[in-house]
């Protein structure tokens, strides 16, 4: 299966770089994957406020309740480790130690805490370089890590210098990771509004870098009316990291590696899922990173103590637990939990594109987004919503 098939259109002015003022007041693209669901049809275009509605009452909705850190850092170089450039060039000196954003990824250690990150300018930055952490240009440095090693695709691993209270400094002079695609610098409101209004309280382990933005939809008042019609609903954890952000750069699928993510399902979410699927009823993940959870748990669900991991065996349930998740589902991919699906929509060529295609069918799938861009759907992070069923 080629990473081209997986190739659609999208004109610039479709990527939606601000949030609605109104959370729920999105569009939603109502997708059956069954024949005959609607006359001539396979999609509806509805509003996000019609969701609670078009679930079953029996259903079970599964959360992704993560919560997004301030992981950009800006800061300066010492330069005592970087390339070297013409003494003849006056800027030098100032490139030398200018100006670099990190994006923290993953952490790999607590002590000394050290990350996975994405430095950009990166390609001057060697192992060995001081970084410098402040909220403002100039301003007397907070944090102070040193490179210690680089990836295969240019991300590098940094050790900080030990400090009081890491999260709390970055939480002061981190910004915001908002994705690529939306093309301006971070606001104060982004802190609440790149946050799901369920995400966990402050003080829990804050480690993911980007929403999970399915969520972002809800509200307090849709969440309300969803349990008022007797839904249960569960909350899993996966902190988001590298694998949201890392292009797809095979030419084939199935070539393609993910990278590992933390994640966490409670006994009491466990309980409930395993008790849905028992009992026939649907699970409805919100989001990719819920499906993701949901089917590597499955996937590992049989796995007996000591067994080697080549020796896998697969179950329509999970065990409550922590993980590192690195599951990679495509078009072929049998699912074990998730029934139906709300996600946003997804850039061409992703691995979230993918998944979607493997749960509602690559033909389907791929039609209805070419819809979504005719009917000047918003995309991405701050847009419009498709729940799959």
């Amino acid at each position: 299966m080629l990473v081209s098939d997986f190739q659609y259109d999208l004109p610039p002015e479709r990527i939606a770089q601000e949030p609605l003022a109104d959370r729920a007041g999105s569009r939603l693209l109502h997708v059956n994957r069954f024949n005959g669901a609607w006359p001539g049809q396979s999609w509806q275009d509805r509003k996000f406020r019609e969701f609670p509605d078009l679930m079953r009452p029996d259903d079970l909705l599964v959360l992704n309740n993560t919560r997004v850190f301030p992981a950009r850092l800006y800061g300066h170089r010492s330069g005592q480790r970087a390339q070297p450039l013409s003494p003849h060039n006056p800027a030098a000196r100032d490139f030398l130690r200018g100006q670099v954003e990190v994006l923290l990824t993953r952490q790999v250690a607590d002590d000394p805490i050290e990350w996975e990150c994405l430095v950009r300018p990166g390609r001057k930055i060697g192992i060995g370089e001081k970084l410098y952490f402040s909220y403002l240009p100039g301003a007397p440095p907070e944090l102070e890590a040193e490179v210690t090693g680089r990836g295969s695709f240019g991300e590098r691993r940094i050790r900080f210098a030990p400090v009081a209270d890491f999260f709390a400094r970055v939480e002061r002079i981190g910004h915001v990771p908002l994705p690529p695609y939306i093309d301006r610098d971070d606001r104060a409101a982004d802190r609440e509004r790149y946050q799901t209004v369920y995400a966990q309280t402050p003080g829990s382990m804050e480690r993911s870098v980007a929403a999970p933005t399915a969520g972002l939809h809800f509200t307090p008042e849709i969440l309300q009316q969803i349990r008022a019609r007797g839904i249960k609903i569960a909350e899993i954890t996966l902190h988001i990291g590298l694998g949201t952000f890392q292009p797809v750069r095979t030419e084939k699928v199935e070539d393609h590696k993910m990278h590992r993510e933390w994640y966490e399902i409670p006994a009491e979410a466990a309980q409930a899922i395993n008790r849905a699927k028992a009992e026939g009823r649907r699970v409805v993940a919100v989001g990719t990173t819920t499906v993701r959870t949901l089917e590597h748990a499955a996937e590992f669900a049989g796995k007996l103590a000591g067994k080697r991991a080549a020796e896998r065996t697969s179950k329509n349930s999970v065990e409550a637990g922590r993980g590192e998740a690195d599951v990679f589902i495509y078009p072929g991919y049998r699912f074990r939990i998730v029934d139906a699906l709300l996600t946003n929509f997804h850039l061409p060529q992703s691995t979230l594109l993918m998944l979607v295609c493997a749960l509602g069918g690559k033909e389907l799938v791929m039609d209805a987004y070419r819809h979504a861009v005719e009917a000047e759907y918003r995309f991405y992070s701050y847009g419009d919503c498709m729940f799959i069923e």
